[in-house]
């Protein structure tokens, strides 16, 4: 495998990890005034991200970092051409990040005010991702919305089953209630986006990327694990319930990238986006070398922190 594949298969690795693990994050911060009663329960939900919300955010910074160094002109052009939202992306995550470091810290209306700014952080963050990523496939305003409510939707449901898994008491039983309520509008939204996601940003001549079945397999399998994650939190199957919608994300986020494959923004292929292979040697013995670390520290936390919290 050449050079140019194997960092766009890595940065494409470091995103997919990056909406698997914040989107829980995302959901159970969009639904904490929907779910919690009082202030214990509102606790014991952020209890639940508390110990890896931060860490899950280093996924986000390694894979900019990536594509700076592997695929400058993308990062550049990206930035350019999403200049506002990539604010907003930015602006959600300051306002979510400073509001659940202060909010044990204060008390009354300054915690009710971090309350706030962690439910709109969750849900500008999760939006705006998904409409980046519309726009950069379909380029119209419909694909963006799209996109946003897709990943917005994905991201609730998968917090709310993440709640069923690592919650007890009351606060279990409504999680359950909320993700079928999710579902009930991520299965409609997935309907509607992911036939287009394949053939988007492709060419369309005889043969070409559009006539390739991978993205096709991965968009019809996205939608069969999503169907098996509602029918397991049906079944009160939380785990298996939570491997099925982090198995969504894994393949939608796989089907966006394997669309970006040709031309990751008009006008710019892959190869004419990626460094010289200097760069990219040098990058792959680093990528080597701090990757493993980083997946070793991520699951050892996850290990930590695996029994239910309660009240």
């Amino acid at each position: 495998m050449e050079l140019t594949t194997f960092w766009f298969l890595v940065i494409a690795f470091l995103w997919t990890g990056y909406f698997v693990l914040e989107g829980f994050d995302f959901g159970v911060g969009a639904l904490l005034p929907v779910l919690s009663r009082g202030e214990a329960e509102r606790g014991q939900m952020l209890t639940t991200i508390g110990p890896v919300w931060d860490g899950n955010e280093v996924w986000l910074i390694t894979a900019a970092g990536a594509m700076f160094a592997a695929f400058p002109a993308w990062y550049s052009g990206l930035f350019s051409a999403f200049y506002l939202p990539l604010v907003m992306v930015l602006a959600g995550l300051i306002v979510r990040g400073v509001a659940l470091e202060w909010r044990g810290k204060v008390e009354g209306r300054e915690r009710a005010l971090c309350d706030a700014g962690i439910v709109t952080g969750s849900v500008l963050t999760a939006f705006t991702w998904g409409g980046v990523f519309g726009h950069m496939l379909f380029g119209t305003a419909l694909g963006t919305v799209l996109g946003g409510l897709l990943s917005l939707s994905l991201a609730v449901l998968h917090g709310a089953v993440f709640l069923t898994l690592k919650t007890a008491g009351p606060l279990r039983a409504r999680a359950r209630r909320a993700a079928l309520t999710a579902a009930a509008v991520a299965v409609p939204v997935a309907v509607l986006a992911l036939p287009g996601l394949p053939s988007a940003n492709a060419p369309q001549e005889p043969g070409g990327w559009t006539a390739h079945p991978l993205p096709w397999v991965a968009a019809v399998a996205a939608m069969v694990t999503l169907a098996a994650g509602v029918a397991l939190v049906w079944r009160r199957r939380e785990g298996w319930a939570f491997a099925a919608t982090a198995g969504t994300i894994v393949l939608v986020t796989g089907t966006v990238f394997a669309a970006l494959w040709r031309a990751p923004l008009p006008g710019l292929t892959v190869a004419e986006a990626a460094s010289g292979p200097y760069t990219l040697g040098l990058l792959t013995w680093i990528g080597l070398i701090a990757l493993p670390f980083v997946l070793a520290y991520q699951g050892w936390t996850y290990w930590v922190f695996r029994k239910r919290v309660t009240v």
